[in-house]
């Protein structure tokens, strides 16, 4: 899961993102709104942690350009506002949560477990075809599909985002864990693998290659 953590506060955000790191986040940092702004043009997000106050802007006028991207992107805004006008304001601008700082890093790491049980479900289902990505399965019309590994995974990422270009940077950011060590050809194999043992022999299209921007899910039973 990639993580986005807009905090002006240089400790409080290490210390965050060491601690996502040991339950399996991958984090990125960005220190003010601008850099934030940056974050989110080049990588999808499946969470970001926001400080309200940031040294250039509101932390809250980041919310409706987050959401535009990705409307399932689980907001949470880490502030040291502790009044309910401040929290209400910040769930009615588009937050999923609220937590008050200072703040307790377990608590913080079970609401966000929480927040995603609640938020979200798991279990992707377009028309015909169900993506269980906590069981890595696929079936079609009932029938379980054999796909596995990293290719499963940016099925999985693109069925997420359905409907939006994925460029092969933002799948490297978004899947492997040190992208900047592999080539931008791994996504091409996966994407070929996906094409051999779901589309191919299934007589379906799963995954569109857009040229020069990068790919989209697609499949629809109805197409």
């Amino acid at each position: 899961m990639r993580v986005l953590i807009v905090e002006d506060e240089v400790t409080l955000s290490s210390t965050l993102a060491e601690g996502l790191k040991e339950h399996g986040y991958q984090s990125d940092i960005a220190e003010n709104f601008n850099d934030a702004q940056y974050y989110l043009g080049i990588r999808n997000y499946d969470l970001i942690l926001l400080d309200w106050m940031l040294p250039d802007n509101s932390g809250l006028e980041l919310i409706p350009q987050a959401k535009d991207r990705s409307p399932k992107t689980v907001i949470i805004v880490l502030s040291a506002r502790d009044d309910k006008e401040s929290e209400i304001k910040a769930l009615n601008a588009g937050a999923d949560d609220y937590i008050k700082k200072p703040f307790d890093f377990d608590v913080l790491i079970a609401r966000i477990g929480a927040r995603f049980r609640v938020g979200t479900s798991s279990v992707i289902e377009i028309d015909d075809l169900v993506i269980n990505p906590e069981e890595e399965k696929i079936t079609y019309k009932g029938k379980e599909i054999e796909l596995k590994g990293k290719p499963f995974e940016v099925l999985t990422h693109l069925a997420r985002h359905k409907d939006q270009i994925v460029s092969k940077e933002q799948l490297l950011d978004a899947i492997w864990e040190e992208p900047e060590l592999v080539t931008p050809n791994v996504i091409e194999v996966a994407i070929n693998q996906i094409r051999q043992k779901l589309d191919k022999p299934l007589g379906i299209q799963t995954i569109e290659t857009v040229r020069r921007k990068g790919y989209r899910f697609c499949y629809s039973s109805k197409a």
